[in-house]
């Protein structure tokens, strides 16, 4: 017979460290093997840092030249002295071949560290909203990583979103927390996914498939309690839970809502939504009528509103290190898990009364010295309203003249020594100088939601840590 092997695929080098851990004894024999693409000798690193320590065990790693079950001492030394690619240069360096020079970072320990951290704040079960190719970020990746950090269950926007995550191998609990049109009900049943549900025909068309499959529809009912977007109204509520007992096959996991207001300084509104909410929870819970779970929280209501949190929160933007507003910021801990990155692809002196880019809308005032680099509004540089500046040598460098399609142009007059391939930093630090996705969208008129979101797919995510 052959050998059971339990697979876990992982993302990041602390979570394969994580997984190892569970399950190693005395003896064991690691071997670590990858392309120099995947870092391995970040995972190396972290299972000798662990190994200079009082341990329970004692295993063998295979990696280079170096065993784990050396003396201490020599340890120490070895890690850094024979182990490959441990130099702090090497630690830095990008590997791999992204395509092109522009790229995103996605630091999915800082995601999994905020997941644990609203995991405590909020003290209850924790579904993390993962719509928009997780705003941008990669569903997939942050997915595992998510549900690695404690999050029970998933939420997405549409039955694509939560198809992508079933091929890749995730069996956890999906909802879905749009529009799922009777048309895709068979297939929302078959790949066990949870659908809103606030009609009567989409119910039914749930029922259907199930029976006609064998299986069980689950789903949640979603109520309006003043986003005016879709739900059913708290009066129309009891009726339409009452009438989902008649249908077969069909398992009513879930009652929810969605706040509009609850991350303004203006909470009034807020509160007038959770109290319709509350008051309909009693009239079901006396009916015999409540399902399992009741959420309604999303980042804002989970970090403002203790009362809102019932059996499970549904964080999406707080997950992602990012501000759920001005007026609603995360508190102390918290990190940005996306920076957006390119590099100088020229380095050109004008003459003063230069005009540059198309249409000659700028013109330079003096004897400028402009770099061309490699990143435009197909990319999710903002035309107009226009992205206003980026980083180079750890300082600001505005954009001039018409952001194209595939390149912009910044003033380097006043940054010294700036030279092709120079790193520029479009989000996140260089030096002692941040741009974040809430700057950005201050410049934009907009939110930081839509600056991450808006970062285009042809722009390879690369996780980092």
């Amino acid at each position: 017979m052959r050998p059971e092997l339990s697979v876990q695929i992982v993302d990041t080098a602390a979570a394969a460290v994580q997984a190892l851990l569970a399950d190693l004894g005395t003896g064991d024999l690691i071997l670590v093997k990858g392309a120099a693409a995947a870092r391995m000798e970040r995972v190396v690193a972290r299972l000798l840092e662990g190994a200079q320590a009082p341990s329970t065990y004692s295993p063998t790693l295979k990696h280079g030249s170096v065993r784990k079950d050396e003396p201490p001492a020599r340890l120490c030394s070895s890690i850094s002295e024979t182990l490959v690619r441990q130099e702090p240069a090497w630690r830095s360096v990008r590997v791999g071949d992204p395509g092109r020079p522009t790229w995103l970072r996605i630091d999915l320990d800082a995601l999994a560290s905020n997941v644990r951290r609203l995991r405590v704040l909020s003290g209850v079960s924790l579904m993390a909203v993962l719509k928009a190719d997780a705003y941008g970020h990669g569903a997939v990746r942050v997915a595992r990583s998510a549900l690695a950090a404690g999050a029970a269950q998933l939420a997405v926007a549409t039955f694509g979103e939560a198809r992508i995550l079933r091929a890749a191998g995730i069996d956890a609990p999906i909802l879905i927390l749009g529009y799922t049109p009777p048309w895709q009900a068979q297939q929302a049943v078959a790949l066990d996914l949870a659908c809103t549900v606030f009609d009567h025909a989409a119910a039914r068309a749930l029922s259907e498939a199930a029976q006609m499959l064998g299986r069980v529809a689950k789903i949640h009912v979603k109520v309006d309690t003043g986003m005016a977007r879709l739900g059913l109204t708290p009066a129309e509520t009891p009726a339409f839970l009452a009438a989902l007992h008649d249908l077969p096959a069909l398992d009513v996991i879930g009652l929810y809502t969605h706040f509009a207001t609850a991350d303004s300084a203006d909470d009034d509104f807020a509160h007038e939504q959770l109290r319709r909410f509350s008051a309909l929870l009693q009239g079901i819970e006396a009916a015999a009528l409540r399902p399992r779970l009741i959420h309604a929280a999303n980042s804002a209501a989970a970090l403002r509103f203790p009362a809102a949190r019932f059996d499970m929160i549904r964080p999406g933007i707080a997950c992602y290190g990012l501000n759920p507003s001005a007026e609603t910021p995360l508190p102390p801990g918290f990190q940005p898990v996306l920076s957006f990155y390119s590099e100088v692809a020229q380095v050109r002196a004008h003459p003063s009364g230069t005009p540059l880019s198309y249409g000659g809308t700028f013109v330079t005032a003096r004897r400028s010295r402009i770099a061309t680099i490699p990143v435009g509004y197909a990319d999710g540089l903002s035309r107009a309203p226009a992205w206003r500046v980026v980083l180079v040598r750890g300082k600001r460098a505005p954009i001039v003249g018409r952001i194209c399609m595939d390149y912009a142009l910044i003033d380097v007059t006043d940054i010294a020594e700036v030279k092709r391939g120079d790193p520029v930093v479009i989000i996140g630090s260089q030096g002692d100088e941040t741009i974040s996705a809430e700057e950005a969208a201050h410049w934009l008129g907009t939110i930081n939601y839509e600056v991450v979101t808006g970062i285009l797919p042809r722009v390879p995510r690369e996780v980092g840590e």
